[in-house]
């Protein structure tokens, strides 16, 4: 066990649950913000059931209000906060002539904006309080311009590699370190239940690893650049993607 303490966001399913697994399975102490509340309850609950080394709370991530009160709601549970996950995040997958307006508004509402409202909040925390660690759930669609899950999917998340490196300017003084993971096609249920099987055939056949990849090794990933130790990476974008974009 450890005393270090982690926020979680998008935190109910998903890879968001695997990230928040394998912080406690680390030792962390973790809070579990998403808007699913009582699917975050569950995944709390099965980690931590007398509530003490995990909590769940409301969190809407396109809410800078929202992202201070789940601050304040840890501080009072644990008195402290050492790393912030940034992972909530939505897809629709629309040709890209086809995108709306209330569409392009959502991606980036909930995929950058996100980043932009946890980065300042916690940010100015651990500037304040002698460092930390903040890690961006950005995407392989941001690097290569791919559009198979949306285009303005694809947009937000080269934004949250932007993003990533401008606050890891800024904050890197202040011993707070700011990097990005940007995972390629994931084996998740999310991916199984999307894509048409013989369309799920074509694209792991288009992977070079040949197969999905593993959220539990993006959450391995994350772990590692939240460590106390990892002061000196920052500004950098951790790829998963099985050698679908190589630089």
């Amino acid at each position: 066990m450890t005393d270090r303490v982690v926020l979680v966001t998008g935190a109910a399913q998903g890879l968001g649950a695997a990230l928040a697994r394998r912080f406690f399975a680390a030792g962390y102490r973790v809070a579990l913000g998403d808007v699913r509340i009582d699917m975050a309850r569950d995944v709390a609950a099965e980690l931590s059931p007398d509530g003490s080394r995990a909590l769940a709370l409301e969190l809407d991530v396109c809410s800078k209000a929202a992202f201070e009160t789940a601050r304040d709601a840890i501080l009072a549970a644990w008195q402290r906060i050492d790393a912030l996950v940034n992972n909530a995040g939505r897809s629709e997958v629309v040709p890209v002539m086809d995108v709306t307006a209330e569409q392009f508004d959502r991606a980036i509402d909930v995929n950058l904006r996100s980043v932009l409202f946890g980065c300042q909040v916690f940010g100015r925390y651990f500037a304040a309080h002698g460092g930390g660690r903040i890690v961006n759930i950005a995407s392989l669609a941001g690097q290569n311009g791919g559009t198979a899950t949306g285009a303005h999917y694809a947009a937000s998340k080269a934004g949250v590699l932007n993003l990533t490196k401008v606050f890891a300017r800024d904050l890197a003084a202040q011993g707070v370190t700011v990097n990005a993971i940007s995972p390629g096609p994931m084996d998740l249920p999310i991916v199984h239940d999307s894509v048409p099987a013989d369309l799920l055939d074509k694209l792991v056949a288009g992977i070079p690893a040949g197969r999905l990849g593993s959220a539990d090794y993006v959450a391995d990933v994350a772990v590692l650049l939240a460590a106390e130790h990892a002061w000196f990476t920052t500004g950098a974008c951790w790829d998963v993607n099985g050698g679908l974009f190589m630089r």
